[in-house]
């Protein structure tokens, strides 16, 4: 990876954990104090997610470089592609590149453990990241 910084990734593999977790709404007009519903409220996927705006905010915000890796690395994880195709995946992903980038990679629930593997294929991992400062 040239261009995609290991920080870069593994903020996306916390934001996509906290993003896929969520289930599906239980108390439409939650209280005005979470602590009162046992902060269940926090794990119900309500349209105004802060955490997805998060997310997409962060993936449009890199250049376009980062993102068509970032996009290959998925790919490498998901194993469309092994290690020895990196040079193929970041072509592919060159020429696919598209404004919907955040989309389409917030729409695969396993975004996170694809983006891991991808890691572990370049011998990376988010173990190496002090992930209290992303």
């Amino acid at each position: 990876m040239e261009n995609l910084s290991l920080d870069s990734v593994c903020y996306v593999v916390v934001k996509a954990r906290e993003f896929h977790v969520k289930v599906d709404v239980v108390e439409p007009h939650p209280g005005s104090n979470a602590s009162d519903e046992n902060m269940d409220t926090v794990l119900e996927d309500y349209a105004d997610d802060p955490v997805e705006d998060e997310l997409k905010a962060f993936i449009d915000e890199m250049n376009v470089d980062e993102q068509i890796e970032l996009v290959a690395l998925t790919w490498l994880g998901r194993g469309t592609y092994a290690i020895g195709d990196w040079g193929e995946a970041v072509a592919e992903a060159r020429r696919d590149h598209n404004n919907h980038t955040a989309g389409y990679l917030l729409g695969m629930p396993q975004l996170s453990n694809y983006l891991e593997e991808g890691l572990a294929a370049f011998d990376l991992s988010c173990r190496d990241v002090d992930i209290a400062h992303l």
